[in-house]
């Protein structure tokens, strides 16, 4: 059976790059590029704060081309609707048939994707869904995906945890109930390895500021 042709919904984290790598890695997906939605005020990703340059820098290093979809600031309901049919037009006209995904478990953000695309002619893929999510993160771990915290909230995790290094120590000191994948909107993350790469991406840590009540810790390419 032939692997339908995808685009990857691309943030910057570990979630969109593991799926990556899983579709890869099981056929479920021939993933043609990665789709992603900037803050055209900012240049960066939104909720994670991520700069164009890792973006760009990503999707070099995952062998793939990014399409990348500017939305104003700020940005309403329907700005966002009207870019994003414009973005599933564009896919359709290269041949892509679905849109892959890195969702873990929250129902009604997988109810929102299915109703956003239903209709469009693409179809929803979530290779992530229902998977515990510590051993989730023990297997992302454990193959070599490397990733920072580039935004936290600092009701739910403790401030210092932005810059960090996403990895075992980081989540041993995690306050109990904090989902280790971060999926209730605790952190974020920027990935810089991972079997889903060529090539490391070459970074340091800039400057950690609050912003709108969220720790922002800004990744910059070398």
């Amino acid at each position: 059976m032939t692997a339908p042709r995808a685009a990857l919904s691309w943030s910057s984290g570990k979630d969109c790059a593991w799926a990556l790598h899983v579709c890869r890695r099981d056929g479920l997906a021939d993933v043609a590029l990665l789709l992603t939605t900037v803050n055209a005020e900012f240049d960066r990703v939104a909720m994670h704060g991520t700069r164009r340059t890792i973006l760009e820098a990503q999707a070099r290093a995952a062998d793939l081309p990014l399409m990348a979809v500017d939305l104003p600031w700020p940005c309403s309901n329907a700005d966002y609707e009207a870019r994003m049919h414009g973005a599933c037009q564009a896919l359709l006209s290269r041949g892509i048939t679905h849109i892959v995904f890195g969702d873990l478990f929250l129902e009604d953000v997988r109810a929102y994707r299915e109703a956003q695309l239903e209709g469009t002619g693409l179809t929803p893929l979530f290779p992530l869904w229902g998977q515990p999510t510590d051993a989730l993160a023990e297997a992302m771990m454990g193959a070599g995906l490397k990733a920072r915290v580039v935004t936290c909230d600092p009701a739910k995790v403790p401030a210092d945890a932005a810059g960090r290094v996403w990895d075992k120590a980081l989540l041993d000191a995690l306050p109990p109930g904090v989902d280790p994948c971060g999926e209730n909107g605790e952190f974020h993350t920027g990935v810089w390895d991972g079997p889903m790469f060529r090539h490391p991406i070459a970074h340091h840590m800039g400057e950690t500021v609050t912003r709108d009540g969220f720790v922002y810790a800004d990744m910059i390419p070398a």
